[in-house]
């Protein structure tokens, strides 16, 4: 018997014997059977192939059912999700423009972003480099001809950056030049559609990391600097970022402001309106000022607060003047060494050692508290502050935030420290408490200001627009005391030495400030001097505080030429108000109410 390979079962063998031999008995053909044999055999064989073929088609049938189903079902999901702009990846990196807008309090965009084209050259491509530079620098007459011409001649040279952000008007004239090697870039810029309004709030932005199709756009001051990490954030970017800022008012502060600067011949200027009872702040202008969408360069020689990119109202630190007086007077009521009925020498001049103190009129040898803050008395002023004394003028100035920087949103204020004598003793006491030997900003007085007359809570200045109930800060005085203060200062209107603040239906209460500015090498100018006027209103519920400041501003009036507050600054301000109570809905008084006791404003408008 032959063995069979392991993988095969025996065969019928296709001649059998004893059919063979049957078929030879009967006279039949044996071959046949074999034929028959085979017959049956490939019948079998055939059968179990087409069972094995369909098998197989099946399956395949199957994977392409599976691969189908998959595209299919991809296809749907992405027919019906959000489409997103995919972002650009350059050289390994991704460079999103993204950044959120910036808007006023009442939702009007103060910044925000717009496409535009920027502008470069592949020197390897251009017909005619020549004809192209001359073309360029007629459109971009800032251009350098010559260092334009050797850039894009430079051999070897494939990439040159032209212009990063273009006009619509210069990218079509740029077209019309014709050449291929000039190209285009579609990008994002920070646009400030008001232009130079709320310059030093905004602050400017600029390009950070950039390629040919994509660049960052980053804070480079104000705002836009402090806030930089929010505006930018992916998670926010679609959100604005809302200031406290009113953008009708703040027009109408700078036009104001300017036309006093215009008027008295000042150097410049700065005018702060807060809400007394949120430190939020409404409207902050400083002029000179500029456009962050053309920022200047920063001036590398010169007076720094010449330069228009000088916050005066939160940088300025200055001597501000007799309005430090009613921080003395208030102290000293708090701590009962006065009423305001309390007589007070005013006998001049003060001589204290080998110092003398003297006032800018002599007031006979005593007045009241009252008087002293209506008519402006340095020597009575000094004498309360002696009886205060430094140490505890030191713990009531610092309650009122002067020994640091305001903690307003811009990336300039930490450097807006204000100035402390080097030894607090007496005389430095009696000084800094109508105004001299210490300097601060007007945001500083813009903050003590509502902090003392507000009802006497501390307020923290913000320019970001609170949402909600706004917390109330420590108490800095007694409402009592915050009552007083607030009297004391509208006689200094209706009889004193502001009487040209008086706004019909407003109640202005505030105070004038006139201070010499010193000479770098010691001493102080005779005839420069930085003119302030502090004010709130309605001064039987003040609902805003005003600082308005004037730098070397002066005026020919009754035959002479004046310097002092209430002949320069003190007018502005008045037309400040006037037309800006109108633009928050307050409307005017016909008689001022019987005094009731602060009604505080809580919720944010």
């Amino acid at each position: 018997m032959t063995d069979l390979p392991e993988d095969e079962s025996p065969r019928r063998p296709l001649r059998p014997l004893a059919p063979v031999l049957r078929a030879r008995e009967r006279g039949e053909n044996p071959d046949l059977i074999e034929r028959a044999n085979r017959i049956r055999r490939h019948d079998a064989i055939r059968e179990k192939l087409k069972i094995r073929a369909e098998g197989r088609l099946l399956v395949l049938g199957l994977f392409f059912l599976a691969v189908f189903g998959t595209v299919g079902l991809r296809m749907g999901q992405l027919a019906t999700s959000v489409p997103e702009e995919p972002r650009m990846a350059l050289f390994g990196s991704t460079i999103t423009s993204a950044r959120a807008d910036i808007v006023d309090r009442k939702g009007r965009v103060l910044a925000t972003n717009l496409h535009t084209q920027a502008l470069y050259a592949h020197p390897q491509d251009m017909i005619d480099i020549p004809y192209a530079v001359d073309e360029l620098v007629r459109i971009f007459p800032d251009m350098d001809r010559e260092r334009l011409l050797a850039r894009l001649s430079q051999e070897g040279r494939k990439f040159v950056w032209l212009r990063r952000t273009l006009s619509p008007e210069e990218v079509q004239a740029v077209h019309d030049i014709g050449d291929p090697g000039l190209l285009f870039a579609t990008r994002d810029m920070r646009l400030y559609p008001n232009g130079h309004l709320a310059a030093h709030v905004l602050g400017g932005a600029s390009f950070g990391d950039e390629g040919v199709r994509a660049a960052e756009v980053i804070g480079v001051a104000g705002i836009e600097k402090a806030m930089d990490e929010r505006l930018r954030d992916p998670a926010q970017v679609a959100e604005p970022l809302q200031l406290s800022i009113d953008l009708t008012v703040q027009a109408a502060a700078r036009k104001v402001l300017q036309a006093g600067i215009d008027l008295y011949e000042a150097k410049g200027g700065s005018a702060i309106i807060m809400d007394m009872h949120s430190g939020e702040i409404v409207s902050m202008v400083s002029l000179p000022d500029f456009d962050p969408n053309r920022r200047p360069r920063p001036a590398l020689k010169g007076d720094p607060s010449d330069s228009p990119l000088f916050n005066r109202a939160v940088l300025g630190v200055y001597e501000l003047g007799s309005v430090f007086k009613i921080f003395a007077t208030a102290n000293a009521l708090e701590l009962g060494l006065v009423t305001p009925e309390t007589r007070i020498d005013t006998q001049s001049p003060l001589i204290y050692g080998r110092f003398k103190i003297g006032d800018f009129h002599n007031y006979g040898p005593t007045k009241t508290v009252r008087e002293v803050i209506e008519v402006s008395s340095n020597v009575g002023t000094a004498h309360i502050a002696q009886m205060i004394g430094p140490t505890r003028q030191k713990e009531f100035l610092g309650k009122l935030g002067f020994f640091e920087p305001t903690p307003v949103e811009l990336v300039e204020a930490p450097t807006g420290r204000p100035l402390l004598p080097k030894v607090w003793g007496d005389l430095a006491g009696m000084t800094i408490s109508f105004g001299h030997g210490m300097s601060s900003s007007p945001m500083h007085l813009a903050t003590a200001y509502a902090s003392l007359l507000n009802g006497g809570t501390k307020v923290t200045p913000t320019l970001l627009k609170h949402q909600g109930i706004v917390p109330r800060g420590e108490r800095v005085v007694s409402e009592q005391t915050s009552r007083e203060s607030r009297e004391m200062l509208r006689a200094v209107v209706t009889d004193g030495t502001a009487s040209m603040a008086e706004v019909p239906g407003y109640y202005v209460a505030g105070k004038t400030g006139t201070a010499d500015k010193p000479r770098p090498g010691g001493g102080y100018y005779k005839n420069r001097n930085m003119v302030t006027f502090a004010s709130v209103f309605p001064s039987y519920d003040p609902k805003y505080v005003v600082i308005t400041t004037l730098d070397e501003a002066k005026v020919f009036a009754a035959g002479m030429e004046r310097r002092t507050a209430g002949w320069t600054v003190v007018p502005v301000a008045a037309e400040l108000i006037r037309r800006v109570a109108p633009l928050l809905d307050m409307r005017p008084a016909i008689e001022e109410p019987a005094a009731t006791g602060i009604r505080e404003a809580r919720n944010s408008n």
